[in-house]
């Protein structure tokens, strides 16, 4: 998983999805950073988050990268995102 923000100018973070658990209405993703540094980000997402997630997971284009055969495989760069 990569990361950009804003605020962080050109820096690119990668990290790895730790775990996810509930927690009240909100389903809270738990992220590690590897690279360049080592932080754990959260993200709370609550329903419409998630159904905009489940939403935009289900067009025919996104499934394609769901039922492809690059499991093992490292991800190409999508290059500046």
């Amino acid at each position: 998983m990569l990361f950009r923000s804003t605020g962080l100018g050109k820096t690119e973070l990668k990290a790895k999805v730790n775990g996810m658990v509930r927690q009240g209405d909100y389903l809270i993703m738990q992220v590690d950073t590897l690279e360049p540094v080592r932080w754990k980000i959260r993200a709370a997402m609550s329903l419409p988050d998630m159904w905009m997630v489940i939403k935009a997971m289900m067009r025919p284009s996104n499934l394609k990268i769901l039922f492809s055969r690059k499991w093992a495989k490292e991800a190409e760069h999508p290059g500046e995102f």
